[in-house]
């Protein structure tokens, strides 16, 4: 059975990263998606509310499965007992840093894949932090989102906002 894993922040989830997680399971067996808890950043959502949103919009997928992680990647991609990992492309840019995150997995644990995915050009200049900043000043975010991911991120921005206050 092929396993792989589709790591990501995932802060939100972007119509972007479901492109992949649906392509993905459309070639593996299983998919399992894998939320960072990354110390280095500053979340909009919390892990749980990140995987919970996952869940929601990936119900009707039956072969992706979603979970949490810190660490290194290469560690739970081995705990899933997975071979694979996937990883989206948008641009030049992508590529250059996820050549070197593959090839430096390569080395820790050899019998790990990379494989890359190019995103599907109408989503190729989309990323969380650009839909944060538009739901930060009130614009449309609908047609980055999956619904209910749209109205969570609009929830938490209002709720931000109040506590600002």
């Amino acid at each position: 059975m092929s396993v792989a894993v589709y790591p990501g922040s995932f802060d939100p989830v972007t119509l972007g990263h479901l492109d992949i997680i649906e392509r993905s399971a459309k070639i593996m067996d299983k998919v399992i998606v894998g939320v960072l808890k990354n110390n280095s950043k500053t979340p909009l959502f919390s892990v749980e509310e990140r995987v919970n949103m996952l869940k929601n919009i990936t119900k009707d997928m039956p072969n992706v499965e979603v979970s949490s992680f810190d660490g290194l990647l290469v560690d739970f991609v081995q705990q899933q007992k997975a071979d694979v990992i996937v990883r989206g492309l948008r641009a030049i840019t992508d590529f250059e840093y996820e050549l070197q995150m593959s090839q430096t997995n390569r080395v820790i644990a050899s019998q790990i894949d990379t494989i890359f995915l190019t995103t599907n050009l109408k989503y190729s200049y989309l990323s969380s932090t650009i839909v944060k900043e538009i739901a930060r000043y009130h614009g449309n975010i609908n047609e980055f989102l999956h619904p209910y991911v749209a109205e969570k991120v609009r929830e938490k921005v209002e709720e931000e906002e109040r506590n600002a206050r």
